[in-house]
């Protein structure tokens, strides 16, 4: 008698993949295009679905949730199956997670530009839409936590620890933020008023930064670097504590978008506290992942995927330690409302979660594809270059043109007026908007190369037979 072999569910991972390299060039294009629009205004065109307040978060809800929630959902049910040596959950359930998604990020396409917001950053899509959210991803939820629970180890593997606290805080973020008493099918209003609503919201908006945009990915890279470094885990001890502290410390920074403003004052050095500390448990993290090359290092010379991990994990350690500084008080009367944070926020977007994000896909399709490598290895080295170019282009421009704004807005006479008006500051800011419209050039270049390398290796895939599940006894090392 013939027994059937259980297989991977790799149909999904795919999916998820060519939808993760799709809205990335479409969500960056949207952001150069933004970009070019605060150097030559007119590119608005008097259209007001293509004005920068409408297309701005578009871009954001692009590059956050189509791009990056799309690469977290293929990365998540990929590492899931091979460390539990199990198939997904539910098929069923899993489809729908991946075609519920796109159906929001069509739905957000469509609203945004026609001016339908809560106007919550990071939580602009209005009330209907959030409902197909939490649909798909409580669908989410049982599908990834359902395929741990049958799992055919005892253990569950750390990269499962990060992608499980992302996908349960979200839920939870998500649904206290977005209450709200609906009017009509376009417009809601908020559950809370005032300064409750503004705490709410950035309790909401830097944990959708430090669960979404930091512990999903911490997923990826405790997966991908060791995989494709061919080398464990530096200290899985350290992990664990990477873990836990980062859990408990992020969620109680979120005030520090708030320093000098209505939020009472103990609220805010609370918010500053927990940045500072946060510190500590971010570079513990990135140092295991760098210090998993231990042995490898070599590698980084013939192995450009590699170099975006890596060169990722430098990055999420500037970003983390800028953070925590621009949380200071005295810093932050300086930074904050400049190009600065605009600096910032991209280091960490661009140089953290993008870099891994496309390390992880570039490892993780050949693999899904039944091939060895990617089509062309030269051009992953050529996009790794064009793209960390971009990004110094980027941010060093915004670091340049922030700090030069907060010096400006802050300078007095002596009898106390201001020294610069506001157009001043905007005149000598212009020209570094033309070396982020660069930057950001550089990027959508690089994923356009991207674009075609992963249709290459697409298209000269062989027909696929479904991957087997393998036992634990015969999986690899770093699953």
């Amino acid at each position: 008698m013939q027994t059937s072999v259980e297989t991977y569910n790799d149909r999904v991972v795919r999916q998820f993949v060519a939808a993760t390299v799709i809205w990335g060039i479409v969500g960056m294009a949207v952001g150069v295009f933004i970009a070019a629009q605060l150097y030559w205004p007119a590119l608005n065109f008097d259209l007001p679905w293509l004005s920068y307040g409408r297309l701005r978060p578009l871009h954001t809800n692009a590059v956050i949730f189509a791009f990056g929630g799309s690469a977290l959902m293929a990365t998540s049910f990929h590492v899931v199956q091979r460390t539990c040596h199990v198939r997904l959950f539910s098929d069923r359930l899993a489809a729908f997670v991946m075609w519920g998604w796109q159906a929001v990020i069509v739905l957000a396409a469509i609203t945004l530009p026609m001016g339908l917001t809560q106007g919550k950053e990071y939580a602009e899509l209005e009330w209907p839409i959030d409902l197909l959210i939490t649909a798909v991803w409580v669908a989410y939820a049982v599908v990834f936590f359902g395929t741990i629970a049958k799992r055919r180890v005892k253990h569950i593997y750390v990269a499962n620890w990060f992608y499980g606290a992302f996908i349960l805080t979200i839920a939870l973020l998500h649904i206290v933020n977005n209450m709200a008493i609906p009017v009509t099918m376009g417009k809601s209003y908020s559950l809370y008023t005032g300064a409750v609503d503004a705490m709410a919201q950035w309790w909401y908006g830097h944990n959708a930064v430090g669960f979404f945009l930091t512990a999903g990915f911490l997923g990826m890279m405790y997966y991908f670097v060791p995989k494709q470094a061919q080398r464990p885990v530096y200290s899985y001890r350290l992990s664990i504590v990477h873990f836990w502290a980062l859990i408990a410390i992020y969620m109680w920074a979120g005030p520090h978008h708030l320093q000098y403003t209505a939020l009472p004052d103990w609220v805010q050095s609370v918010g500053m506290v927990f940045s500072l500390v946060l510190l500590a448990p971010s570079w513990g993290g990135a140092i295991n992942g760098l210090m998993t090359l231990s042995g490898a290092w070599h590698k980084l010379r013939t192995d450009p995927i590699l170099k975006f991990l890596i060169v990722a994990i430098s990055f999420y350690m500037i970003a983390t330690f800028e953070g925590p500084m621009m949380s200071i008080k005295t810093v932050n009367s300086l930074s904050h409302y400049t190009d600065w944070t605009i600096g910032h926020v991209h280091a960490g977007a661009l140089g953290w979660v993008a870099m891994i994000t496309l390390g992880s896909i570039y490892s993780m399709l050949p693999r899904l594809l039944g091939q060895k490598e990617m089509y062309s290895v030269k051009a992953i080295d050529v996009h790794f270059w064009i793209h960390t170019i971009g990004v110094v282009f980027y941010i060093a421009s915004m670091w340049i043109a922030g700090v030069m704004q907060g010096l400006m807005w802050r300078a007095t006479n002596d009898d106390g007026t201001l020294t610069y008006s506001f157009v001043e500051a905007l005149n000598a800011t212009y020209p570094y908007y033309l070396g982020r419209l660069a930057g950001g050039l550089l990027i959508v270049a690089g994923m356009l190369l991207m674009g075609w390398n992963v249709a290459r290796t697409w298209q000269r895939a062989p027909a696929l037979d479904p991957t087997p599940v393998l036992p634990p006894d015969r999986a690899e090392a770093t699953a």
